[in-house]
């Protein structure tokens, strides 16, 4: 028997209350240090065996059968997946380039995986159509959100509902001048984002603030942040900054899910 994992193991959204959907922390798995514990990724060197246990254990939570569970080859790039029936899962969608997917399948679970990156979900008001974003900065300004938003709308979303998920906080996102000026020669209204850092030439970043404004600039009216940091809080959450800055080489990923249909 999968073990299911409990409510402590994952956030939950206050503005999705009808779609069954998780902010899932990495608490709740089976991978060993630095992967402990539930770590989703094939990809940053833990057991494979590991991570199809944990993966098995969200899909169990979604209510969905482990192969039902969609993630993609994320590339912080600006490509979208749509599932729009069951027969989209026999392409190799776990290998596809895309940093967002869209889903109108009721028996699917789609997510994208982080470590400081901002997991967007978002949901129609039908709970029809839903989403889940993997954004980055470059993501962002690449504009994955608004491709994310326009595919939904395409499929005949109305009135949609987002959730910027755990990420890494200003106050602990420092950066270098070159990003900012490539972001800021690609979107000026970024600079609102940016304040500076006590080392000269560098500033803080807010990935989460920035993440809003592109939803908001897209026509979302309803959006919310779960302000949680990813870096401070090592309990819960992996980071890849915090696993740069301490000299290590590995550290796992968490999963952000959510499922078509309303709640029964």
């Amino acid at each position: 028997m999968v073990k299911v994992l409990s409510p402590q193991h994952v956030l939950q959204a206050q503005a999705l209350p009808d779609i069954m959907h998780g902010f899932f922390t990495r608490q709740g798995g089976v991978s060993t240090p630095p992967y402990d514990c539930l770590n989703i990724s094939t990809s940053v060197g833990d057991r494979a065996e590991n991570v199809a246990t944990n993966r098995e254990r969200v899909a169990n939570f979604m209510g969905v059968p482990a192969d039902h569970l969609v993630t993609v080859q994320q590339v912080h790039g600006s490509d979208v997946l749509t599932l729009q029936n069951p027969t989209d899962l026999q392409r190799p969608s776990s290998a596809d380039p895309a940093d967002a997917i869209v889903s109108m399948c009721h028996d699917i679970a789609i997510g994208v995986q982080t470590a400081d990156c901002g997991p967007i979900l978002i949901a129609d008001a039908s709970g029809d159509i839903v989403a889940a974003i993997h954004a980055g900065w470059r993501g962002a300004m690449r504009g994955v959100i608004e491709n994310t938003i326009w595919t939904m709308q395409a499929l005949g979303a109305q009135e949609l509902t987002a959730v910027i998920g755990p990420c890494i906080s200003q106050r602990r996102y420092e950066v270098e001048e070159d990003m900012r000026a490539e972001l800021l020669a690609q979107d000026d209204k970024a600079r609102a984002f940016f304040i500076n850092a006590e080392r000269a030439g560098a500033y803080l970043f807010d990935l989460g603030g920035y993440c809003a404004l592109r939803l908001r600039r897209a026509g979302l009216r309803h959006i919310s942040q779960i302000r949680l940091d990813t870096l401070s809080d090592s309990r819960r959450f992996f980071s890849h900054r915090r696993m740069t800055l301490g000299g290590h080489e590995h550290t796992g990923r968490q999963i952000s899910a959510i499922r078509a249909g309303k709640r029964t």
